[in-house]
């Protein structure tokens, strides 16, 4: 007969981490962070939560494995062979639909970010940017300015969501806010009144890109002559 260390070894066995880590990930859309216990993952996978402590330590383990593999999925995603600069933008898309998606994991790459996922979003980026030509000294500021960028825009679209909830008329949102943009002094605020109307119809995702390749545009402005021709530096 079996004895009781071999059958729980079994049991643990029998619950993989990645299960786990898919139930997680599955309660958190649903219904936020705090909703994520081991009490509510031990009711959805139907196990006890000893099983669950067999492959994770803690809440924060596991928010951290969840936010992984959400991120390695962008970056697989983005995939190898694709000319650097559509890396870049791939790799920023796949993130921004990523937090839209999973709003929790824009929270947790902000408040935890020496999580492994930061490292993957950091070599994602830098290696293109690095194939790109950037040189080393312009490494560091170059990838953060991108990652910085896709982390608040992505950040602050799934926050806008969570505010006005998933029922909320979009275009009679904006249009309301452009309407009280064009009703603003004309002398006090011109510019912000010349707005309005790109406010009103303005496509988030769209939007987003083109600060990307505002971005990119302006460090591959500042690279080497050899790196803008195709060369190496």
């Amino acid at each position: 007969m079996a004895s009781g260390t071999q059958r729980g070894e079994r049991r643990a066995d029998a619950l993989s981490k990645q299960r786990i880590v898919e139930a997680a990930i599955a309660i958190l859309d649903a219904e936020g962070e705090r909703a994520l216990t081991f009490r509510a993952l031990a009711a959805r996978l139907a196990t006890g939560s000893g099983a669950i402590y067999w492959h994770v330590a803690n809440k924060d383990e596991l928010l951290a494995a969840a936010t992984d593999d959400v991120i390695a999925r962008v970056m697989t995603d983005a995939g190898d062979g694709t000319a650097p600069r559509e890396a870049v933008r791939a790799i920023a898309l796949g993130m921004f639909d990523a937090i839209d998606v999973h709003p929790w994991v824009g929270a947790q790459l902000s408040r935890a970010p020496w999580l492994t996922a930061m490292p993957r979003i950091f070599e994602g980026i830098g290696s293109r940017l690095q194939a790109l030509g950037v040189p080393e000294e312009a490494w560091f500021d170059s990838t953060s300015a991108l990652v910085n960028y896709v982390l608040g825009v992505a950040g602050q679209n799934a926050a806008n969501a969570r505010l006005h909830g998933p029922g909320t008329d979009r275009a009679a949102f904006l249009g309301a806010i452009a309407e009280q943009w064009e009703r603003l002094d004309a002398a006090r605020y011109p510019f912000v009144r010349r707005l309005a109307g790109r406010l009103a119809d303005h496509d988030d995702r769209e939007q987003f890109l083109a600060g990307i390749d505002l971005i990119l545009t302006g460090i591959e402005a500042a690279l080497p002559d050899r790196a803008r021709q195709g060369g190496h530096v």
